[in-house]
């Protein structure tokens, strides 16, 4: 089941069981059917569920195609960026291993990350410690151990990192209007390397014959 739908943030319980994040708009947009989509739109969708107990976090941003060189580039460098991510997650490294190397793919690209919102550790609760920013320096934080889950999250803007909240107080866009994509695995981190505990199981089968 949606671990979204009810969650509370300060006064406010977010209305709906996914979220749907719509061009400039970052994390957090709340879908509705008066919403049209159309050529050359982004759409980002995060989906937090429960599974026995425990909480999995994913989220990946699809084209309404076709989409600008520029967009087809943001996206592509994004789910990048995440796979660059998950790869630091090494154990012995620290958070901010992760989190440089998010950065530093990211903007050697031109494109900014969000600062505002950052990855976290996840399990029996959606938002647990530690906090895994998408920018940072090299050997700081946490010291990644053995059985974390983490979730990985780079948030990537086409334009500048700010972003402002819209009066819904939950919908996160960017100060600029520029789109910004969103790609997130939780991943277990292990003795053998991270984990990833939202990859489709089917998307690496042999195929039949």
């Amino acid at each position: 089941r949606s671990a979204c739908y009810g969650y509370q943030h300060g006064s406010r319980r977010y209305p709906a069981h996914t979220c749907i994040s719509v061009n400039e708009e970052v994390v957090h947009g709340i879908p509705s059917f008066r919403r049209v989509l159309r050529e050359g739109d982004i759409v980002s969708l995060d989906l937090v569920v429960w599974h026995d107990g425990y909480i999995g976090d994913n989220a990946f941003t699809v084209p309404v195609r076709p989409i600008s060189p520029a967009v087809e580039k943001l996206l592509r460098v994004t789910s990048e960026a995440l796979g660059i991510g998950i790869r630091a997650a090494q154990i012995g490294n620290r958070v901010g291993d992760i989190s440089s190397a998010v950065q530093a793919y990211v903007e050697a690209n031109g494109f900014s990350v969000v600062r505002d919102m950052v990855g976290h550790g996840v399990g029996v609760s959606m938002h647990e410690p530690p906090e895994i920013p998408n920018f940072g320096k090299r050997g700081t934080g946490d010291k990644i151990k053995p059985g974390m889950t983490l979730a990985i999250e780079p948030m990537v803007n086409l334009g500048g990192y700010k972003t402002k909240t819209l009066s819904d107080g939950w919908t996160i866009v960017t100060a600029d209007g520029t789109p910004s994509a969103h790609f997130e695995h939780t991943v277990l981190t292990t003795e053998r390397g991270p984990e990833i505990l939202t990859f489709p199981r089917a998307a690496t089968a042999p195929a039949a014959t």
